[in-house]
């Protein structure tokens, strides 16, 4: 299997608009691109400027897939993923999981995974969002805030990618200002020295812009 996994320091920092980014530059330059979230939480909260998750990531990918078919488990409430299935009465099969992701990649050149929040979110009572990047074994791309915190969440994030054997390719910090203050500019070298993995800046983009914005991402230093 080909493909990048993508993950974040935190919730909200971004992730789902890097991957979105990543699949549709891809698909630009005509590959064919599959995406796969393996759960999905918040749909009773209404989608705002941008389309929920899953939605956004199968409109964007060129492989011909559903939302349904980007996230296989998909919940309500704005909760962990195993909460979210212990609220709903179910669990999240982590053996499908990896069928599920297998099979999407089977049908495309590329397959483009985002996690669920960050690393160490559980995704079943004994199964992390990391044990997925493992799984599938793909390099992985860290999304990051450009302000401050961001220096601890990163190297933390970094670390606890390493300890489990992953391959960081990168890391995205997003939004990345047009000017940036000097501080953004600290944060995006400090991180960069010591986590010893190059670092990257998404800038604001809006759905009609995602392959622009992603066509400026090391996307082949990445895939390799």
């Amino acid at each position: 299997m080909r493909g990048l996994f993508v993950t974040g320091t935190d919730t909200g920092v971004g992730k789902t608009v890097v991957a979105a980014a990543i699949c549709a530059a891809l698909a630009s330059r005509s590959q064919r691109v599959a995406a796969f979230k393996p759960a999905i939480t918040g749909l009773d909260a209404p989608a705002g400027h941008w389309p929920h998750d899953h939605e956004l990531l199968a409109s964007v990918a060129s492989a011909g897939q559903a939302p349904g078919d980007v996230a296989p488990y998909r919940f309500g409430p704005s909760v962990s993923p195993h909460y979210a299935a212990e609220l709903a009465g179910t669990s999240i099969d982590f053996a499908r999981l990896e069928a599920l992701a297998a099979a999407a990649a089977a049908e495309a050149d590329v397959l483009v995974c985002e996690g669920v929040g960050g690393l160490m979110v559980p995704l079943t009572d004994s199964h992390l969002v990391r044990d997925l990047a493992a799984a599938l074994g793909f390099p992985l791309v860290i999304v990051a805030r450009p302000g401050l915190g961001t220096i601890s969440h990163t190297l933390l994030t970094l670390e606890a990618a390493r300890a489990a054997g992953l391959r960081p390719a990168g890391v995205v910090m997003t939004p990345w200002p047009e000017r940036p203050s000097p501080a953004e500019v600290s944060n995006r070298r400090t991180v960069e020295r010591l986590g010893a993995c190059p670092v990257a800046g998404l800038p604001p983009c809006d759905p009609a812009s995602l392959a622009v914005a992603g066509n400026g991402l090391p996307l082949a230093d990445w895939l390799g």
